[in-house]
């Protein structure tokens, strides 16, 4: 179902602002209010693109001033100088893990990066489903630069777990697809298995 233009204003949670055809960074609409680490993203366009956040970031709009601690709560500072607020930004990364066509979403990465100034949106339930069906999103963390990549798996897995209710046959597979990638590493293997089912 398409959004309309009253439901993109309201529903998104960031604006892409850096792009390339295998990352995105975005805007958070909110200071703190980027989606969790591991979580599944979409931006909306001729071909959308999905990501999974991996970093998230709370910094100074201006590129070379760092905030300053003032040993006072956020509650505090919001009472007595809110317009520190106005000079922080949140962005998060998203790693791109496939894009949509009219068969659905593909596993492969787009054709061309989404554009800047793309609304990102939350992953809905099917469309989670629709990319970890398998477990070949895996190899995208694996072979990702610069990813946390087994604390990755960890929160995508069970996320995508999550959305199927925690069924354990999905599980037991994509323990299989791990073991198939890597397999010359049991310590890690076994660690990263472990601790998705904690």
């Amino acid at each position: 179902m398409a959004l309309t233009q009253l439901d993109i204003s309201t529903e998104y949670i960031g604006e892409i602002v850096e792009s390339s055809t295998s990352q995105f960074t975005s805007e958070s609409r909110e200071l703190n209010g980027a989606p969790p680490f591991g979580s599944f993203v979409k931006t909306l366009g001729a071909l959308p693109v999905y990501g999974l956040v991996f970093n998230v970031c709370t910094h100074s709009i201006e590129p070379n001033r760092r905030a300053t601690a003032y040993g006072l709560t956020e509650q505090e500072l919001r009472e007595e100088q809110p317009q520190i607020f106005e000079l922080l930004k949140t962005e998060f990364e998203a790693v791109i893990i496939g894009y949509g066509d009219d068969r659905g979403p593909q596993q492969v990465l787009p054709p061309q990066p989404p554009g800047i100034h793309s609304f990102v949106f939350p992953c809905t339930e099917s469309e989670i489903k629709a990319l970890t069906n398998s477990g070949d999103f895996l190899r995208s963390i694996l072979c990702g630069n610069r990813l946390p990549a087994d604390d990755l798996i960890i929160a995508s897995v069970r996320n995508a777990w999550a959305a199927r209710a925690s069924d354990m046959p999905y599980l037991v597979g994509i323990g299989k697809d791990l073991c198939r990638l890597i397999r010359d590493d049991y310590d890690r293997l076994s660690s990263i298995m472990r601790r998705i089912s904690q």
